[in-house]
C-alpha cells in the first residue's frame, strides 16, 4: 500500500513538473513572443523574462526582434529606354507588430514570399519608369530610396518595417552584353579612327607650313644671297677698275700671269706662236732706260 502511494506521488510529482515546465517559457532581449490559444492570439509579449501560459492548452510563438535580411532571386527587370537589366537585390527588415505579422502572414517563410513579390513589383514598377544611365549616376540613391519608401509602405500591413531596399547588382542579360560590348568597341574604334584622321589632317596642314616656309626662307636666302653676290661683283669690278686706272701696263701683266697660272700646268700641252699675243711676256724684254 504504502509502496503504490510512493509510486502514485512519483507519477504525480512527475506530472506537476511536467506542467510547471509546460506552462513556463523564457522570452529572451532578441525575442518576441505570442501566446495562442486555439488558433488565436491571445496575449502579446514584447519585454524580455519570464512568463507562465496555460499548460496544453495554450502555446508561444516566438519572432525575432532583430534586424533581419532577405535576398529575393535575381529577377529580370525592362528600364524605360528597353534596356533588359537582371537586378539582384535585398532588403533588411524587422517585426514590430507581433500581432499583426500573425494574423497577416503567421510566419517567416510566407512573409519572406509576399515581401519578395512587394519588391518584384516595386521593382519593375519605379525602374520602369528610368533610364538605365541613371542607375550609374548619382541619381541611384534617390531611385534606392523611392524603392525603399515605396516596399515599406506596402509591407507595414505585414507588421513589419522595412529598414533598407538595396539593388546590389544591375547587369545587363550576357546575350545583351554581348552586343553592347561589340557596339560600344565600334563606337571607340570609330571615335579612333576619327582622331586619327584629325591628326593626319593636323599634321599635314603643319608639314605644307613648314614647306611654304621653308620655301620662304631658302628664297629670301637667295635672293639675299644674289644681291650680296652682285654687290661683292660690282665692288670687285670697281676695285680692278680703280686698279687699272692706276697703272694699266701692271695690270695687263698681272692679269697675264693669273691666266699663265691657270692655263699652264704639269701636264698641259699648248699648241700656240711664241709670237703670239698670250706669250708676249716670255720674250726678251728690254732694259729700262735710266
Amino acid at each position: 500500500m504504502n509502496r503504490a502511494l510512493f509510486v502514485g506521488g512519483i507519477v504525480a510529482a512527475a506530472v506537476l513538473l511536467l506542467l510547471a515546465f509546460n506552462a513556463l517559457f523564457i522570452v529572451d532581449q532578441t525575442s518576441q513572443a505570442l501566446v495562442i490559444q486555439f488558433g488565436r492570439p491571445v496575449r502579446e509579449i514584447r519585454q524580455p523574462g519570464l512568463y507562465a501560459k496555460v499548460p496544453l492548452l495554450q502555446n508561444v510563438v516566438f519572432y525575432d526582434r532583430r534586424l533581419l535580411d532577405y535576398e529575393p532571386p535575381a529577377e529580370e527587370v525592362i528600364a524605360a529606354d528597353q534596356k533588359r537589366l537582371v537586378v539582384d537585390s535585398y532588403a533588411r527588415y524587422r517585426i514590430i507588430n507581433p500581432l499583426q505579422f500573425y494574423q497577416s502572414v503567421g510566419s517567416e517563410s510566407v512573409m519572406q514570399l509576399r515581401l519578395g513579390a512587394t519588391i518584384s513589383g516595386t521593382l519593375r514598377r519605379v525602374l520602369g519608369n528610368v533610364l538605365l544611365n541613371a542607375l550609374l549616376s548619382p541619381e541611384r540613391s534617390q531611385i534606392m530610396a523611392n524603392i525603399r519608401d515605396q516596399v515599406a509602405d506596402q509591407a507595414r500591413s505585414f507588421g513589419i518595417e522595412v529598414v533598407d531596399v538595396r539593388i546590389r547588382r544591375a547587369d545587363l542579360p550576357q546575350e545583351n552584353s554581348q552586343a553592347i560590348y561589340a557596339r560600344m568597341q565600334s563606337e571607340r574604334q570609330r571615335e579612333a579612327n576619327e582622331y586619327r584622321a584629325q591628326g593626319a589632317e593636323q599634321a599635314q596642314g603643319i608639314r605644307a607650313r613648314a614647306e611654304r616656309d621653308r620655301t620662304v626662307i631658302l628664297a629670301e636666302a637667295d635672293k639675299q644671297s644674289q644681291i650680296l653676290r652682285g654687290q661683292g661683283d660690282a665692288e670687285s669690278i670697281k676695285i680692278y677698275a680703280d686698279a687699272f686706272g692706276k697703272d694699266p701696263e701692271f695690270f695687263t701683266f698681272y692679269r697675264s700671269l693669273e691666266a699663265y697660272r691657270t692655263a699652264i700646268g704639269p701636264d698641259t700641252t699648248m699648241v700656240l706662236s711664241p709670237t703670239s699675243e698670250f706669250f708676249q711676256y716670255f720674250g726678251q724684254h728690254k732694259a729700262a732706260k735710266p
